[in-house]
């Protein structure tokens, strides 16, 4: 160990975390200063500060005119719970999980709602093979693997006349992957991504086929009032105006508004794929043709662009688990890498966040250290031999 040296370029924001993750460039609480503290959400200026943010997600995002976009509590989370206890139940339903997030859901559906679903599951670093899906029925499932750094390489799979809802947690895809709007029907995600929002804020987006069916349908079990959508049979208007279901943060909204300026800035949509899809091929370019570490993703078509998941494969490794957890604790101990590790469902491993708020440079900087804590750890364990 004692011939090792470290990488002297270091990472300007060892920020790595992937949710909440890094604030946008240049980030100072200074920027929240219009932030309407001690205001009601239902003033004025509460009201017109979270349609600015509904209008302008609509506009970075390129959401159709018709598709109803509402803030919602309790993150991604609540607004995917939402979707599923208001929406499900009419159709069959086929469940499609590769990562932890996708087996919640697929708990919620099978344990909570107690429907007969058709359950479809793929390991750690797969998809689905979305070729098998009847989208007759409605399905559920996660656009980017948060927890697995794997995504859906696009919708083509996904028929214009399908019968079916299909229900999709982006939370880590939006802003940073192309989203296909006429194949998807409900859309979820939460600020704390890659926009760098703080957390406990969900955002709901409704397909007219999405709405058609909250009108026309009545779930057979009792919905909180958290979850309610509609009222006498009629969606609730005002949810998506920015009349919120509960009090949100008016410094949260503040911040969310302040990244989709930045995202304006950067040239929208196509700037903040242009970064994440930088910073990923910054670990791809890295981890090429090396034989102790590799991405999670088995196929290269479906490897996120956000969550980029990595694997140690040298045989020298017998526990697994420890050896990434130790590799973890040195980039953090060396302060270039934060909550770099593995979410702990995952196999063993790294996640480093590569959303648009991460610098490019900021990536390339980090991989050297990621192979010196790897050098590192190898030797301890052959000292400790």
């Amino acid at each position: 160990m004692a011939d090792l040296i470290a990488p002297a370029q270091r990472p300007a924001n060892p920020r790595f975390s992937s949710g909440p993750c890094a604030k946008i460039p240049g980030f100072s609480l200074d920027m929240l200063a219009d932030a309407p503290l001690g205001r009601s959400h239902r003033a004025a200026v509460g009201k017109a500060k979270l349609k600015e943010a509904i209008d302008l997600t609509r506009e970075i995002l390129g959401v159709p005119a018709d598709y109803r976009i509402g803030i919602v509590p309790a993150s991604d989370t609540g607004a995917v719970e939402m979707a599923l206890w208001s929406l499900l139940g009419a159709r069959p339903v086929e469940m499609l999980a590769w990562e932890s997030f996708g087996e919640g859901w697929v708990t919620d559906v099978v344990k909570q709602l107690k429907l007969d679903a058709t359950v479809k599951k793929a390991a750690y670093g797969e998809i689905v093979d979305l070729a098998t899906v009847d989208f007759d029925k409605d399905v559920v499932f996660t656009w980017n693997g948060t927890t697995s750094g794997v995504r859906v390489p696009n919708g083509d799979v996904i028929p214009a006349n399908r019968a079916g809802l299909t229900i999709c947690d982006a939370t880590s895809a939006a802003f940073a992957m192309d989203l296909p709007w006429d194949k998807l029907d409900v859309v979820t995600f939460s600020w704390q991504k890659v926009l760098g929002g703080e957390g406990g804020h969900g955002v709901l987006i409704l397909s007219p086929r999405a709405v058609e069916r909250l009108e026309s349908y009545t779930p057979a079990w009792p919905l909180p009032k958290i979850f309610r959508l509609t009222s006498k049979g009629k969606l609730i208007e005002g949810i998506f105006v920015g009349e919120t279901i509960n009090t949100p943060s008016m410094l949260c909204v503040e911040d969310y508004l302040v990244a989709l300026k930045w995202a304006q800035t950067i040239g929208g949509l196509k700037g903040l794929i242009a970064r994440s899809e930088a910073n990923a091929k910054a670990i791809a370019d890295f981890i090429a043709g090396k034989d102790w570490i590799a991405n999670l993703a088995a196929d290269p078509a479906t490897a996120s662009c956000t969550s980029v998941c990595l694997k140690f494969t040298d045989p020298r490794i017998v526990d697994g688990a420890a050896f990434a957890k130790n590799v973890a604790k040195r980039l953090e101990k060396a302060g270039v890498a934060l909550d770099a590790g593995a979410y702990r469902d995952a196999p063993p491993g790294l996640r480093i966040w590569c959303g648009a708020t991460v610098e490019q440079a900021d990536v390339a900087a980090l991989m050297p250290w990621i192979e010196y804590a790897f050098n590192a750890e190898i030797a301890a364990l052959t000292e400790a031999a």
